[in-house]
């Protein structure tokens, strides 16, 4: 049976899906600013407080590749809630541990069920819209996608500063249990019409893959490159992908379909969201790094320097979309490009008493550089795919999204320290300044390979090309059906 493409979207879906994606995607940055007082609280390493977000992007890495299987074997009522309430008893978890290591397992939980969430609201957006609507109707997505990460630390700087890190958990609560039961009354069950089995291998191959890389990188921060265990679990890790990869190829039923990178669109896309997004979430933790740690501003200080870029992404996600709409991705990509490697080359350059007002302006544009990108390049890449293989590249922007986040935040964090301890090498007295003045260098350089990164998604996006209605139509639409049918 043909899958059914919708052109009558469900607004009420839509809307419930956007509030819950909201609050996950809220989770996920608005610990960035409380890192700091974590760190103080527990006694641990920069290093190792990281893993609060990053074992929380690991865990989407993991359950992600499964969530193409689960969109096509559930319905989005059965999804979403058992997403919600994961994320709930994650954060509940979170909110009440008294160590380190059960903050980490809650995070962990909260982790499982956005992970569910974030492929199928992207899912539903794209079917739900035709080709020549879906840059408004991502930009809907991406607001969500860009302004609950970014005004994340605002709203947790405003906390931290009044009360414990551990109230960022509990004011979630009240809104999760309001999501979780307009969701459970109000969304309709519906009939999947697909039959198709989990393969159990696929998601061993899956987990020890994507989950010994992430935590090869990190491990590094802590115990160095060369260290015999990071180098084994990294080359466990990038042995098992491929195997995983090869598997999914093969198979008549596959978890995660690749042939979505038969689509030239679709894999530059995936090129400039992965490059982009290594160099983007580490600033997310280096910033509030130095602005704490080094300049001594307070966590509501540091919220209100980020405010404005969060309104920023906010106000322009959805009228990226629009632009996306009118003028196709490849000037918006190659503007918003611009803005951004100028901004974080800037960011390379700190110093101990850089100016407050500087830094806002930097941070503001840095934001609207980003919106003009993501949305654009994401709706792109996903309006070349057929009808059956869109789950499937919903999946895949979504595993990407955290799988490329958390290698790029371990890596430039372990850049950072590497970088603070052989300043700190040099040094004889290490009193408080020459502590701090190692750490800004460390940022810097860590700032200057994000440039880097950044300036070679600059160059990609001068190959993108816009996907027309008639091209999409000539990707075998009409052939568009269950991935098992066309095997057999």
């Amino acid at each position: 049976m043909e899958p059914k493409i919708s052109i009558k979207p469900d607004y009420r879906l839509i809307f419930i899906l956007l509030s819950g994606a909201f609050v996950a995607l809220l989770s996920n940055t608005f610990l960035n600013v409380a890192l700091p007082a974590i760190k103080d609280d527990f006694g641990i390493t920069t290093s190792t407080v990281q893993w609060v977000s990053t074992a929380y992007m690991l865990v989407s890495g993991i359950v992600i590749p499964t969530t193409a299987f689960l969109m096509q074997r559930f319905s989005a009522r059965k999804l979403f809630i058992t997403a919600m309430v994961l994320f709930l008893t994650g954060t509940l978890v979170a909110g009440l541990s008294p160590t380190f290591t059960v903050l980490i397992a809650g995070r962990m939980i909260q982790a499982s069920g956005s992970a569910i969430l974030m492929p199928l609201l992207m899912n539903v957006m794209i079917t739900s819209f035709p080709p020549a609507q879906r840059g408004t109707a991502m930009g809907l997505f991406s607001l969500v996608m860009f302004f609950a990460p970014a005004i994340g630390p605002t709203l947790s700087g405003f906390v931290v500063q009044s009360y414990s890190w551990h109230v960022l958990f509990f004011m979630m609560v009240p809104i999760l249990l309001v999501v979780l039961s307009i969701g459970w009354i109000k969304l309709p069950e519906t009939d999947t019409h697909y039959t198709t089995k989990i393969d159990i291998p696929s998601v061993i191959l899956s987990t020890i893959g994507f989950g010994g890389i992430l935590y090869g990188f990190s491990a590094a921060g802590n115990s160095g490159w060369m260290r015999p265990d990071v180098l084994l679990t990294l080359i466990i890790g990038f042995v098992s992908v491929f195997f995983y990869i090869r598997k999914q190829v093969h198979m008549n039923d596959p978890m995660l379909d690749f042939k979505v990178y038969k689509f030239p669109m679709f894999t530059l896309s995936s090129l400039l969201i992965g490059t982009m997004n290594m160099a983007l979430f580490s600033g997310m933790i280096l910033m509030p790094i130095y602005l704490q740690d080094i300049q001594g501003i307070s966590p509501l200080d540091t919220g209100i320097l980020l405010l404005p870029g969060a309104l920023i992404m906010g106000f322009m996600s959805p009228v990226s979309g629009k632009l996306f709409d009118m003028f196709g991705p490849k000037i918006l990509a190659i503007t918003g490009l611009t803005l951004t490697v100028s901004t974080t080359f800037f960011f390379s350059q700190l110093e101990v008493d850089t100016s407050y007002t500087f830094l806002i302006m930097l941070y503001s544009i840095r934001a609207f550089g980003m919106t003009l990108v993501m949305t654009p390049v994401m709706t792109n890449g996903m309006n070349q795919l057929t009808p059956a293989l869109t789950p499937h590249g919903s999946s895949i922007n979504s595993m990407l999204n955290q799988v490329s986040g958390a290698i790029g935040t371990a890596l430039l964090i372990t850049i950072m320290q590497n970088r603070m301890n052989s300043k700190l090498g040099d040094v004889a007295n290490l009193d408080t300044a020459a502590m701090n003045q190692a750490m800004l260098d460390g940022i810097n350089f860590a700032f200057l390979i994000a440039t880097l990164l950044l300036a070679v998604a600059l160059i990609l996006a001068f190959f993108l090309k816009r996907v027309t209605s008639d091209e999409v139509i000539g990707n075998d639409m009409t052939k568009a059906r269950p991935i098992e049918s066309e095997e057999r």
